[in-house]
């Protein structure tokens, strides 16, 4: 028989309580916490059958889904904040009609409009702080693509369409061999009087190249601005109220750029963030500096907290 001093034995039974109680109060915790979409993905089996971290993915938490797109809407392929508060503009993509969504932030449709242009392959959405939207007709999934552009409207007057038509500076075959398929552009944003285009690497080099459009209708060719070493496909792009953050979707992955200039954002090394399980991820818009708004193309729709 093990011996236990007196002094020792109230000492002893005062831990086993406590050790008790932590363990009920954990466990009380987690049934009444809610349940994430997905869990942090474990990384890839390392030789001996454990899993190596992903020391660049953050682990998934905050991901909620709020709701389900309105039936209708289809293929959701882009989000941008509608003149209204509370609300956004969507719409589907690669020859669907040519019909722009406002929608509040369960997905829910509260408005719709006819935009007077033909839907080539439209991807994404931005506005300028002046009301005019620039919506990107540069969906380019083969790179063969020669009639690139964005258009750009007013929601009031949706008939009333012009265009920035560009071309890329380094393409000259359409399209271009497999290693150098890297003109799909799935993302864009206005930014100072530019529209910034964010390519979908499609020859798989990890590379987002950027170019820019001037934000007045015309004939362009696009200028190079730099290339981000991403190891995703990214799908829509937008920035934080502040300005101080980009956010870059791809499909079930999140990519954040921070800084204090847009300079400083586009040199910043990108948080890699997982969203493994919530879909095809493909319209992302800011609803606070610190929340976003996330659609996919199967119709449900997420809120995720930086």
């Amino acid at each position: 028989m093990l011996y236990i001093p007196l002094l020792i034995r109230p000492l002893l039974g005062f831990m086993l309580l406590t050790t008790a109680c932590s363990s009920a109060e954990g466990d009380r915790a987690s049934a009444d916490q809610p349940q994430d979409v997905t869990q942090t993905h474990p990384g890839k089996k390392g030789k001996k059958g454990g899993h190596k971290k992903d020391k660049q993915a953050v682990a998934l938490e905050g991901l909620r889904r709020v709701g389900k797109l309105t039936d209708g809407i289809m293929e959701s392929s882009g989000l941008c904040a509608a003149p209204e508060a509370g609300t956004y503009f969507t719409f589907g993509d690669d020859g669907q009609q040519p019909t722009v969504w406002r929608v509040d932030a369960t997905g829910q449709q509260v408005g719709e409009f006819t935009l007077g242009a033909p839907n080539h392959d439209w991807e994404s959405l931005s506005r300028d702080a002046s009301g005019n939207y620039y919506l990107g007709d540069c969906g380019n999934n083969n790179n063969d693509r020669q009639n690139l552009a964005i258009l750009r409207f007013r929601p009031d007057a949706p008939d009333k369409v012009s265009k920035i038509n560009f071309k890329y500076p380094d393409q000259t075959a359409f399209p271009p061999d497999k290693p150098e398929r890297n003109f799909d552009c799935e993302a864009s944003l206005w930014h100072a009087g530019q529209v910034y285009l964010f390519t979908k690497d499609r020859a798989q080099s990890a590379t987002c190249k950027v170019y820019t459009v001037p934000e007045a209708p015309g004939n362009y060719t696009a200028k190079l601005v730099t290339k981000l070493a991403l190891p995703g496909q990214v799908t829509d792009a937008t920035l934080a109220p502040s300005g101080h953050r980009l956010a870059l979707l791809a499909r079930q992955e999140l990519f954040v750029l921070e800084g204090n200039t847009w300079d400083e954002i586009l040199k910043a090394p990108p948080r890699h963030i997982s969203l493994k399980g919530a879909g095809q991820t493909e319209g992302v818009a800011f609803k606070t500096e610190n929340t976003l708004l996330i659609t996919t193309e199967q119709g449900d729709v997420y809120e995720f907290d930086l």
